[in-house]
């Protein structure tokens, strides 16, 4: 897998190309279209489970420190250290199941979508087929990123209320669910909603950017039509470094409006929130909270992820040229 996709077609295949395979919808019982988006789908699962799975403690701290007040420097991984002697090592994966069973569907939807915005807009663009000029594959990431966030946000919600409080308070997913609809009513589970999507649109925009623009350089550069796994990563971590640092005063602002309920706050709109942070804690302690911490764990996490998707889907296309040769 190293050397990339080895090719039955004479022609390699350039970046943004899907790769042909043989019809056989009529004896498989499966349509191309319809095995792309299952792949699609699988891929995106497991390439946000491990990303996700990876920095989970990390995460979890950083969402501990953007809901609080208190300044964020190398306390926070002292946090990590005194969390792990009090409660134990898997005590930093605490949230982690309700992690889980957001990401795994956010993600699976998110790298789908992206893969059907990419061959909508290259069909509209006359691109099909072909690499997308910077603006569509700009479009196409915050279009697919948007989609998940929309499908997915009540899960997040959860996932950071389990986050910030301690374990007695909510046992599980369910009681979370239970417990924020009876005592805060069911529009709490959509509190931060729109700085989410405010957020997700450069986010999830520039990270499938950048990641699609350095495999297109790479390839034009190189003359290799796929670069190997570990030029994947870097492209991934460059693309994660950039899409988080451009919308992370959004997330703070939405961290907060989640966990309002449970750190005795009160936030009403986005700007309000913004201004508060701001009067309190100033421009970078507030706003950019956390920031260092994004910057170790987002590249990894999202390195891990492109990289994950990327060779997910080499390997189930070469399951099925390689079961189809041997019919």
């Amino acid at each position: 897998m190293g050397n990339g996709v080895q090719q039955h077609q004479a022609t390699p295949l350039t970046q943004g190309e899907v790769l042909p395979l043989p019809s056989d919808s009529q004896a498989e019982g499966l349509k191309p279209q319809t095995r792309s988006v299952v792949n699609s789908l699988l891929s995106g699962a497991l390439a946000g489970a491990l990303a996700k799975t990876a920095v989970a403690p990390l995460d979890r701290t950083k969402i501990i420190f953007q809901g609080r007040q208190q300044h964020f420097s190398h306390e926070a991984y002292r946090l990590i250290y005194r969390t792990y002697l009090k409660d134990g090592f898997l005590s930093l994966w605490r949230g982690n199941s309700a992690t889980m069973v957001r990401v795994i569907p956010y993600a699976a939807i998110q790298f789908c979508a992206h893969e059907q915005y990419k061959r909508l807009l290259g069909g509209y663009f006359g691109f099909q087929g072909k690499a997308l000029p910077p603006v569509p594959r700009l479009l196409a990431g915050s279009m697919a990123g948007t989609t998940a966030a929309m499908l997915t946000y009540p899960l997040d919600m959860v996932r950071a209320r389990m986050a910030v409080t301690p374990k007695e308070m909510y046992s599980n997913i369910i009681h979370v669910f239970v417990r924020i609809s009876r005592e805060e009513g069911l529009k709490t589970l959509y509190r931060g909603f729109t700085p989410t999507i405010l957020g997700v649109v450069p986010y999830a925009g520039l990270s499938f950017f950048t990641y699609e623009t350095l495999k297109k350089m790479h390839a034009e550069r190189s003359g290799r039509p796929q670069p190997y796994s570990y030029e994947r990563l870097v492209f991934g971590a460059c693309a994660g470094l950039l899409g988080q640092s451009a919308s992370y005063p959004l997330d703070v602002v939405r961290r907060r409006m989640q966990t309002a309920g449970v750190t005795g706050h009160t936030y009403g709109t986005i700007l309000g929130t913004m201004r508060d942070i701001v009067a309190e804690e100033g421009v970078v302690r507030g706003l950019y909270k956390g920031l260092s911490m994004n910057w170790v764990k987002g590249p990894i996490a999202v390195g891990i992820s492109f990289t994950t998707f990327d060779m997910t889907q080499i390997l189930l296309k070469k399951l099925y040229q390689l079961r189809y040769n041997n019919r």
